[in-house]
């Protein structure tokens, strides 16, 4: 029998702010929400960019006032609400007007002392001895090189491309932890794996003492690596720049790091481990290995998930470069605008409607799965459950970056799959698409023909379509995870989040049978049964993935235990509630902290108790069986 890989906990962060508690998700639709709800997201967002602090007596401290949790939501509104979402790229990132470029070096050595400006940002990180250094304040030095040198001449540039979906402004997840010059996306990924590990209620030490060490498993990657200075991007051009080469550049680049990260320094990790690299689809990738691991019965609990940091001027002039990118120019000249304001760069990401590229984001975001018995057995809260996740190339290619048809198999399977569950009416009624929506001319006549014709295939006559890209912008590997959590927020909230930066759908977007909400779609919050996450990515990696919601498998679980076990788990998942919650009023408050246990228990070879049918490991209840199944037995 196989075990239905139920979505036990999340959490995460991205341009929505923390992603657990279907935070992230209420920032997407704020004007929606009732008061209590939208009130604890600005404190939590006010907590978390460092814009307020709680104070002894439990108030908070807004400058030098002592505010209320009501008083403080008002005045920070408008504030957390600019400092998040797309919007043009803040100084913490790095400065669009002077992006550090260089001219070619002179093939001989300079004649006489040579005296220009840099941005302090701007300089080696070991001065040479033959510069002198003057600070000028304002963040500006004035340096002279003498005559003894070839010279590169620094220059900077204005940036063609300034939105960005970016994390909130104020918020600095390697300070929560000793990050050690962690680069960014997996200081993001300690924060986020907490996070979610975190929602699930249940201490995580009951967890391991619940299982054999091998029963866990940590599916997690990006897709192109850490870019940033402190990763690869530093790795590969310091040296040019008079830069030392550090030791941890080099294994702290690499794509599968985020696992690696989590197995040695949260979890302790011994079971099973990965990291699938997919471009886009580099989430569902992870999360199909994670599904399959659980239905198998290989695993009886999974760690999944993603972080990217991409917002470098290096990564976006390279995607810039491919023409992907929505350039400044181009916006302009999309809404006929002399020049950009702030609110021009929030609607800078318009999927499915009159568009020029996509708009780079960033996001760490991560999912606990367990399987169905354990879940009951623990009373953990059931948020869902991904039912599978189909992956297809695309064939023969003439561009590597061309489009081509391997998203309308997965789609189709994902669409065939929850026919099957819940029945033809139920696919027609009460599904919906988180489309991968990029915002590029390309992918919304694609992707509208994918999912129109699958739409037309199953006689579903307006499939209701959305992409959350609209206001997070595009996280690369990560996006499917920033799909998913916006889907699961609706079985909370009722809401489906509405394409509301795109004014009007776009006359080559195939929407027959669609329905491509422009603003926010009240459907209930069991309107919806399912959800299909929907990949389009570079390269021809495509996934799609059907998810269920949690009214959905709570039938589908009575079906299987029985409404007497399921009754025993809903007293059970009381308790596992209320500790879930108080995690979750610690971190409004801002007082909760990331997991990270540097040199915790490190065990050697010499710790072990083997034997010929399994090893002990020190500190886990169970130990590993060695006992494995033969699958070749018709061999022997």
């Amino acid at each position: 029998m196989s075990q239905l890989p139920v979505i036990v906990g999340f959490g995460g962060i991205s341009p929505a702010g923390r992603t657990s508690f279907h935070q992230g998700y209420r920032r997407l639709v704020l004007d929606q929400l009732d008061s209590a709800s939208r009130q604890e997201t600005l404190v939590d967002l006010a907590t978390l960019t460092g814009t307020a602090s709680r104070d002894d007596s439990g108030r908070f401290l807004l400058g030098e006032a002592l505010l209320e949790k009501d008083a403080l939501a008002a005045a920070v509104e408008q504030q957390v609400c600019n400092q998040t979402l797309i919007r043009r790229i803040h100084a913490d990132w790095f400065d669009v007007n002077a992006v550090l470029f260089n001219r070619p070096a002179t093939a001989k050595p300079a004649e006489q002392a040579i005296t220009f400006r840099l941005r302090n940002r701007q300089l080696p990180q070991v001065i040479p001895s033959n510069w002198q250094v003057q600070d000028l304040g304002s963040g500006q030095s004035e340096v002279t090189i003498d005559g003894n040198c070839d010279l590169i001449f620094p220059d900077t540039k204005t940036a063609l491309v300034q939105s960005a979906g970016m994390l909130p402004t104020g918020f600095e997840p390697g300070k929560l932890y000793q990050s050690r010059n962690h680069p960014r996306g997996l200081q993001m990924a300690v924060y986020a794996a907490s996070d979610a590990l975190r929602s699930v209620g249940i201490d995580y030490d009951e967890l391991v003492n619940r299982l054999a060490p091998d029963q866990i498993g940590v599916f997690a990657s990006n897709s192109i690596g850490q870019l940033d200075d402190l990763g690869f991007g530093g790795l590969t051009k310091f040296p040019a720049l008079g830069k030392r080469t550090s030791s941890k550049q080099m294994p702290l680049g690499y794509a599968q790091m985020p696992a690696d990260f989590i197995n040695a320094y949260l979890l302790g990790n011994v079971g099973t481990t990965g990291g699938a690299l997919g471009a886009c689809a580099t989430f569902l990738y992870n999360l199909k290995n994670g599904v399959e691991a659980i239905r198998s019965g290989q695993c009886q609990l999974v760690l999944v998930g993603g972080s990217d940091a991409p917002v470098t001027p290096e990564i976006i002039e390279g995607f810039r470069a491919m023409g992907a990118l929505a350039e400044d120019k181009q916006l302009m000249a999309l809404d006929d605008l002399a020049e950009l304001a702030e609110e021009h760069y929030r609607q800078a990401c318009r999927p499915f409607g009159q568009n020029c590229g996509f708009t780079i984001g960033e996001s760490s975001q991560f999912l606990v799965l367990m399987s169905d018995t354990l879940a009951l057995e623990l009373g953990a809260d059931i948020q869902g459950a991904v039912a599978d996740v189909f992956v297809h190339a695309d064939g023969h290619k003439k561009s590597i970056s061309a489009p081509g048809v391997g998203n309308y198999m997965t789609l189709g399977k994902a669409a065939s799959l929850v026919g099957d569950l819940l029945g033809e009416e139920s696919l027609r009624q009460r599904s919906f698409v988180q489309a991968h929506g990029t915002s590029t001319p390309q992918n919304r006549v694609t992707e509208s023909h994918v999912i129109n014709e699958t739409a037309k295939a199953f006689d579903i006559p307006a499939w209701t379509t959305s992409a959350v890209k609209a206001y997070l912008g595009h996280s690369q590997g990560t996006a499917g995870g920033d799909q998913l959590f916006a889907s699961l927020g609706v079985w909370k909230h009722g809401i489906v989040p509405g394409l509301t930066t795109t004014p009007a759908i776009a006359d080559d977007v195939h929407s027959s049978n669609l329905n491509l909400p422009l603003q926010h779609l009240e459907v209930g919050t069991e309107g919806k049964d399912s959800v299909l996450i929907n990949a389009k990515g570079f390269g021809g990696n495509n996934a799609s993935a059907a998810v269920l919601a949690p009214h959905v498998v709570e039938q589908m679980l009575t079906r299987r235990h029985g409404e007497a076990a399921m009754n025993s788990w809903r007293q059970r998942r009381e308790q596992v509630r209320e500790q879930a919650e108080a995690y979750n009023q610690s971190a409004v408050n801002g007082l909760a902290r990331p997991i990270y246990r540097y040199d915790h228990n490190v065990l050697t070879g010499e710790d072990l108790q083997i034997s010929a049918d399994e090893i002990r490991l020190p500190g886990y209840a169970k130990p590993i069986s060695l006992k494995v199944n033969n699958p070749y037995k018709d061999f022997c």
